[in-house]
């Protein structure tokens, strides 16, 4: 809660102090009813419209407060550590990708990894997708997974050369040190325990 906030029963009552005092007396002489002014030297009709005045100030202000919108909630910070996905041209819209995708963005809301993927345009080869392999690689990719013949073949070329990365060659490929080989069926569990090992290391 706002630390200026005042509760509106506060600013109602403020409003009643704020009303200047009024009264009617007859004058001893004429007999005739006169209005007493206030202190403020301000008649009964406009203390009146100053008095409704100052509560319709305060009517708009609370029902502007009420119906104020709640804070953006904040948004969610993630670990310092991403996995990537790499598929062929056609990106997450065809299977296992998408099915994987869906698992890492998953994994990710438990994990607080960030998850990236990154489709290889351009001609459908080894050497170009090395070059997608690569540039995953110097962003800091803590696990690769690779889903296509050129993709995980790529990854066989560039895996030795960069052992702090965890790789997954999902369909293909050879197996290493720092290589998973897997089958579209296994790729969700692998991809899974890859995920929640890089969110512990990176704490």
């Amino acid at each position: 809660m706002r630390d200026d906030y005042r509760y509106p029963q506060d600013l109602v009552l403020s409003a009643f102090i704020c009303i200047p005092s009024v009264a009617v007396q007859k004058d001893k002489v004429t007999g005739d009813s006169q209005v007493r002014k206030s202190q403020f030297g301000i008649d009964t009709v406009r203390g009146r419209l100053i008095a409704g005045g100052a509560l319709l100030v305060i009517v708009a202000g609370i029902t502007t407060w009420a119906l104020w919108p709640d804070p953006e909630p904040r948004e969610r910070e993630y670990r310092d550590a991403t996995a990537c996905l790499l598929t062929g041209e056609e990106g997450i819209g065809a299977e296992p990708a998408n099915a994987i995708w869906s698992s890492m963005q998953q994994i990710s809301e438990t994990t607080l990894v960030r998850v990236q993927n990154l489709p290889v345009s351009g001609p459908q080869t080894v050497d170009n997708a090395k070059g997608f392999v690569n540039s995953l690689t110097a962003v800091k990719c803590g696990v690769i997974v690779a889903v296509g013949g050129p993709q995980t073949a790529a990854v066989d070329h560039v895996a030795s050369a960069n052992p702090q990365v965890t790789f997954i060659s999902v369909g293909g490929g050879t197996a290493a040190g720092n290589v998973q080989v897997v089958d579209a069926a296994g790729a969700p569990d692998a991809v899974s325990t890859e995920l929640q090992e890089l969110a512990r290391n990176s704490s």
